[in-house]
């Protein structure tokens, strides 16, 4: 399959974002909620939001999947990668591992040297922390009993070799 990919965000993309995290099966109404508050606030004001997007389209033109990212603040030159998800008959196809990529390399052309992602320790996630691992990320801490009791916060990281930053000291 050949993917097209693109970083504007026009208007009809807050109900294709819905339909993709929905198809997921893994996200709460609230959680879903706050996937289309970012959307809304890029579309609003653009990168002074802050969120960044990256849609994986196929040769239709029909999203398939997308992410959502952004500088974290405070920060010299890490990233958030806040939202990646693919719709979900069309997973295990290699769309997300295309989409990670070009978000790395988007991320590495803003600046960044750090993606920092997080996630949750439920059974379910283990494809998608697996995932993680797959793609060169190290699981770098884990906050317990983070979203409730027995559902930790698992926080990956990666260093990208292309990003351009001058070293802390």
């Amino acid at each position: 399959m050949i993917l097209h990919y693109r970083h504007r965000l026009i208007e009809s993309d807050i109900q294709t974002v819905r339909e993709i995290v929905r198809s997921t099966g893994f996200f709460t109404p609230a959680e879903i909620d706050v996937a289309l508050e970012l959307v809304k606030e890029h579309l609003a004001t653009g990168t002074a939001s802050g969120y960044f997007f990256l849609l994986a389209q196929n040769e239709s033109g029909n999203t398939l999947g997308y992410t959502c990212f952004g500088p974290t603040p405070c920060t010299l030159d890490s990233f958030d990668l806040y939202w990646i998800a693919v719709r979900s008959d069309h997973q295990g196809c290699g769309i997300g591992k295309s989409l990670l990529e070009q978000t790395e390399q988007s991320i590495a052309e803003l600046g960044g040297s750090r993606i920092y992602i997080e996630t949750s320790s439920q059974a379910m996630y283990a494809p998608t922390r697996n995932f993680y691992l797959k793609s060169g990320y190290c699981s770098e801490a884990k906050l317990k009993d983070f979203y409730c009791p027995g559902d930790d916060k698992i926080i990956f990281m990666k260093e990208l070799s292309s990003g351009k930053s001058p070293s802390r000291t």
